[in-house]
């Protein structure tokens, strides 16, 4: 069981790796052997800067935004230092594969690269053993928002500093809830009521699921007082000493998706094995399904949600406090024994500045980690992102946890999609807390 766990993370950092880099091209073909799933770019006679990162396989004729994104703030890096930055990169072709996560991890621990594109999960791996930098001394870091330092600092160090904040929300045909005459909910009960009418009017199904991203609705429950609620940095303490139980936190969530499971609302089979948006779009775009959950660059691209036949609108999850915003990040660290570490440093304050995370914002229409720079989002966006600018927000990961949140949540979620009762989830976090503890 615990093995099955940990292979169905590494698929999880496939899924949420393609969030932040999205619809992108892959160079790698069909090669089966993970050795030769490395690909590296270093001239030789150059200073050279070595950048880790994923290469997503999705849709072989989907533009490259992220990776145009990113590479035009590395261009600025490169023009400004007179470097040049190495991509190695790493896909998984099959399960038998190692993950990006192993891959990072083996890569990192040997100081094999300068800087790493890390997952919530290695990154505070790594900043608990001491493999990554201090980035607070960055000139960039004194424009980050607070929400992004929070979710990257480790035993006091800020880690790691994403180029974009994702955040995640409930992506609403607003033709058929006018059709219908529902107000978009903002609570649990509310959730709950607009599906029983959806279903009294013929949908069956009224919430499009998938096998990964169920735990959003977990983590806007659980969470919308911690960090909503001007206590946060005691009541993680407490998670942290033990003194409070993350399964108290998180049993409403799991109640309130059980509840959904029992009356039909998801289709719990369906869902434990389909691939995000693959698995539930088709319905969604056609209008047979009024709901879904996705992140916010889905609305941006046409390969997802973008351009529909219909009104969309992407608002929060419901919670206690109304509609919230959930936000799991990654992000660029550095190793603590780089190489190169020195020309990193400098080619990472230039590529985290803001006049390169204006281009990133601009070119890729997301969310920076800047609190100086903004975009216009389109309309359908604007309801998520007015709460964000409000700092109405749960962290979907939080490196200063104990117990990983994203990926542990998923894996849970998909225990209950699976017949798990709802006190052996909570039984689940309870032993999560207490390895983490012993430690």
């Amino acid at each position: 069981m615990k093995n099955d766990k940990k292979r169905s993370m590494g698929r999880l950092v496939a899924v949420f790796m393609t969030a932040i880099i999205a619809f992108t091209i892959s160079a790698c073909g069909n090669r089966k052997d993970s050795d030769i799933n490395l690909i590296t770019r270093e001239e030789e006679n150059e200073r050279v800067v070595n950048l880790f990162s994923p290469m997503e396989k999705t849709e072989a004729d989907a533009e490259n935004i992220a990776r145009s994104a990113a590479d035009k703030t590395i261009v600025m890096a490169e023009e400004k230092l007179g470097i040049k930055v190495g991509y190695v990169t790493y896909t998984a072709e099959d399960y038998q594969d190692k993950t990006y996560d192993d891959v990072t991890l083996d890569r990192a621990r040997n100081n094999m690269d300068d800087i790493y594109l890390l997952n919530p999960d290695t990154l505070r791996t790594l900043g608990e053993e001491g493999k990554l930098r201090d980035l607070s001394g960055l000139a960039c870091v004194d424009n980050l928002r607070d929400v992004v330092k929070a979710a990257n600092m480790v035993d006091g160090k800020l880690v790691a500093i994403p180029q974009e904040v994702v955040a995640y929300g409930l992506f609403i045909n607003k033709d058929l809830f006018d059709q219908y005459n529902i107000a978009l909910p903002e609570t649990p009960e509310d959730f709950l009521e607009c599906c029983r009418t959806f279903q009294e009017n013929g949908i069956e199904t009224p919430v499009g699921a998938n096998r990964w991203w169920l735990e959003t609705f977990v983590l806007a429950q659980a969470y919308a007082d911690l960090y909503n609620g001007g206590n946060t940095e005691a009541e993680i303490a407490a998670l942290n000493s033990g003194e409070s139980k993350y399964s108290d936190y998180m049993r409403p969530g799991f109640e309130f998706l059980k509840e959904m499971i029992d009356q039909g609302y998801i289709d719990a089979g369906k869902a434990s094995v389909s691939e995000a948006i693959e698995g539930e779009g088709e319905d969604f775009m056609a209008q047979k399904t009024p709901i879904v959950m996705a992140y916010w660059g889905a609305a941006n691209a046409e390969t997802a949600y973008g351009k529909p036949d219909f009104e969309l609108l992407v608002i929060g999850f419901p919670s206690s406090r109304g509609q919230m915003p959930v936000m799991p990040m990654t992000g660029f660290g550095i190793g603590i024994d780089a190489e190169h570490g020195e020309d990193a440093m400098k080619a990472l304050d230039i590529m985290l500045s803001d006049e390169a995370l204006q281009v990133y914002a601009e070119t890729n229409r997301v969310i920076s980690p800047s609190q100086n720079v903004e975009v216009e989002c389109i309309p359908a966006l604007k309801p998520l992102n007015d709460k964000i600018q409000e700092n109405v927000y749960v962290l979907g990961s939080n490196a200063g946890m104990k117990v990983e949140q994203w990926g542990n949540t998923c894996l849970i979620v998909r225990d209950l999609l699976n017949g798990a009762t709802v006190d052996e989830c909570m039984a689940e976090f309870d032993r999560l807390q207490e390895e983490a503890l012993s430690k």
